[in-house]
């Protein structure tokens, strides 16, 4: 099963008001599925990979029986969630070094929603009548339950006083629709941040022959993939070194973009399949869809890239 997905809001004045709709944080961590309708737990990702190695700290979740729970794994430093902490763990694989690092910096799992609990499957439910069933389920330690606010205004001032990401509206009367970007769910965050794709890199420009920049790109509804714009801020030495080690693929003889790659850019490049992904803060969009002033925040292996949308 793959998780319900929130339709993202031109402008945080368009969240949508009035009390037919709730609303939650919009955690900065990992979507994870935490399904216990098997033989053990198993801690699924957006794209359905079992991640369960990777946080031993949730175990004890395998006690909710016959259950699939939706939630965020955050990582807290200083009361906020941390992404560049959290980061350190999404690609660990091995259990002995996932325990090592638990034990340093454990994290937490945001619980929002049930879909299913006792073998009963409830996401024809409204969201009103899940988050009841929620609200009466004890979690276990390192699981918290989200909690939600009718007052979106207010929760949005607060979470930009905090620095939390942002705001999730939900309608009251939806169901759960695995897999769906819908408008029953609509995000708003106090900074933009998507998963791109890497179609090409470039050399830092002092000759090193090293990493130091990416082309970004997001896939449209033909099939094809338009261009977001270059990046290098954030490409750390660890964090660089990484995705010389994910783009493993033959290089392509000529840009995998749809739409043509500025001169400024392209000069240089080293073109490559777009299968690695990453997480991206920007400020704003160009009115060509190019980012402004994006910053690489980590490699995703655990979720879907973002689709294109006209800026």
């Amino acid at each position: 099963m793959q998780p319900m997905l929130a339709t993202r809001a031109a402008d945080p004045a368009d969240l949508p008001t009035g009390p037919e709709w709730v609303y939650e944080v919009k955690w900065d961590g990992v979507r994870l599925l935490a399904d216990t309708t098997g033989a053990r737990l198993r801690l699924l990702s957006r794209t359905g990979r079992d991640v369960t190695v990777a946080y031993p700290e949730l175990a004890n979740l395998a006690g909710i029986q016959g259950a699939v729970l939706d939630g965020e794994v955050v990582a807290m430093v200083e009361g906020v969630p941390s992404f560049a902490a959290l980061a350190e763990r999404m690609h660990v694989r091995d259990a002995a070094r996932a325990r090592v690092l638990a034990e340093r910096l454990p994290v937490t799992y945001i619980v929002f929603d049930v879909l299913r609990l006792y073998g009963v499957d409830l996401t024809s439910r409204s969201f009103d009548k899940r988050r009841a069933t929620l609200e009466r389920l004890g979690l276990p330690a390192r699981a918290l339950l989200s909690p939600v606010y009718d007052d979106g205004d207010d929760l949005w001032r607060v979470t930009r006083e905090h620095g939390l990401e942002g705001v999730l509206a939900k309608r009251r009367a939806s169901t759960y629709q695995p897999g769906r970007r819908s408008r029953d769910w609509i995000k708003a965050a106090h900074r933009s941040v998507r998963t791109a794709v890497v179609g090409g890199w470039r050399e830092e420009s002092t000759g090193t022959g090293r990493l130091g920049a990416v082309l970004l790109g997001a896939p449209d509804a033909a099939g094809g993939l338009r261009y977001l714009g270059r990046a290098g801020s954030g490409l750390g030495r660890v964090l660089a070194d990484g995705l010389v080690a994910a783009l493993t693929s033959p290089p392509l003889p000529g840009s995998p973009f749809t739409d043509e790659v500025p001169a400024v850019d392209a000069r240089g490049a080293h073109w490559v399949r777009p299968d690695v992904l990453v997480d991206v803060v920007y400020l704003t969009r160009t009115p060509s869809g190019r980012l402004r002033h994006p910053v690489i925040r980590a490699i995703r292996d655990d979720s879907a890239a973002d689709p294109w949308e006209e800026p």
